[in-house]
């Protein structure tokens, strides 16, 4: 994700806003996440999700959801388990490829089939049960 605004515009738009959450809103691409789980927890706040809703909406296996938010798992987490995380966050599309990437990912590809679907479904607040439907009926590979 390719930064836009300098550093210098970003204090001085910081100094302006009336709330670090406007400033989140309006800049969320911009800003620098240390780790998953702290863009994770970004999220979760930024949405007003509680980690019980995210494993709900993901699909996931409660306790592997809950070890990848809490930052215990940070390996070998399959690029199926981050997307099903963008489910359970209810994230936009421009939020997933955020997540995609921190989590070393390549971003949601519009050329490729099942991303399509993946982020038709994200743009369109599809849930992870009817969007695997649809990937099934194309018989694509469902996010499990």
């Amino acid at each position: 994700m390719k930064m836009k605004k300098s550093t210098d515009d970003l204090m001085k738009i910081l100094r302006s806003t009336p709330s670090v959450d406007e400033y989140f809103d309006q800049n969320d691409n911009e800003i620098f996440f240390g780790s998953l789980s702290e863009l994770i927890d970004f999220y979760l706040a930024r949405k007003k999700l509680t980690k019980a809703e995210v494993v709900r909406n993901s699909g996931m296996n409660r306790g592997y959801c809950y070890e990848i938010m809490a930052g215990k798992t940070t390996k070998n987490i399959s690029r199926d388990k981050v997307i099903m995380l963008c489910f359970g966050l209810n994230l936009t599309v421009d939020e997933a490829q955020q997540l995609m990437k921190k989590s070393g990912y390549a971003p949601l590809y519009a050329r490729d089939t099942r991303d399509s679907i993946i982020i038709f479904s994200l743009e369109h607040h599809i849930g992870i049960v009817n969007t695997n439907i649809k990937l099934g009926e194309y018989s694509l590979e469902i996010l499990e």
